[in-house]
């Protein structure tokens, strides 16, 4: 008996472990197909992608952006348009794209079920569209975390995941030096890269990251372009 409850238990704390492994990694496509790179692409060609704005510092990224002639997407939170409408407009006039990255991007958006994941999708929707006219068909989670309630959300919107695999971690930490080594390390064709624009340490590691991208004929691509996917519908 006390070793059936043991195997029991065993496989409880197995099948947790490997949910948990799979909600936290989105590359993993444990609950939603999520695009996070191109792995046919063969030339030196990636995507940049921002998260967690519009902010003040958008503004800055989208200078750098226009200095070195890149394109790039966008995943915008609800609650920073509303603060922010005139850069939202500034980065749809410069020509990069917008997905929607949730309303509140609140730390618990994981724990909400399919009905509230959905309105913060539709809500956010509605602000985007204000600006580009068309329905806003790319949508990634907060944190990168996926659960079996986002998918069945998904499955309502209709949005496609779009994720990343080449992650710089300047939301976790300041130290410049640590971002942009972390990111050139992992540079390869057909790659996405995940930076955001809300600070100023990843403004300079953006410069500076550019600057590599340069040097070593890298062509920085949009998402459309690099995962042959539409920004938006009609």
């Amino acid at each position: 008996m006390a070793i059936n409850i043991w195997c029991y238990l065993a496989v409880i704390f197995l099948w947790i472990g490997i949910n948990a492994v799979g909600s936290s990694r989105i590359s993993s496509n444990y609950h939603v197909k999520a695009f996070c790179h191109n792995p046919s692409e063969t030339q030196n060609k990636i995507a940049l992608t921002f998260d967690d704005g519009p902010s003040e510092f958008t503004l800055e990224v989208l200078a750098l952006l226009k200095k070195y002639n890149v394109k790039a997407t966008f995943f915008c939170i609800g609650k920073n348009i509303e603060k922010h409408p005139q850069i939202l407009k500034q980065i749809i006039a410069d020509g990069h794209l917008v997905g929607n990255h949730s309303y509140s991007h609140s730390k618990f958006f994981d724990f909400y079920n399919a009905k509230q994941i959905a309105a913060e999708i539709k809500k956010t929707d509605a602000l985007l569209e204000k600006y580009t006219s068309k329905k806003i068909n790319f949508f990634r989670p907060p944190y990168g975390v996926t659960t079996p309630s986002i998918r069945r959300a998904l499955n309502i919107t209709g949005h496609k995941v779009i994720g990343w695999n080449i992650r710089s971690l300047d939301g976790g930490t300041k130290n410049k030096e640590l971002i942009f080594n972390r990111i050139i390390k992992r540079v390869s064709p057909g790659g996405i890269v995940l930076l955001h624009d809300t600070a100023s340490h990843s403004v300079l590691v953006l410069e500076q990251f550019l600057q590599f991208l340069e040097q070593n004929s890298y062509e920085v691509i949009s998402i459309e372009e690099l995962l042959n996917l539409k920004a938006y519908g009609n």
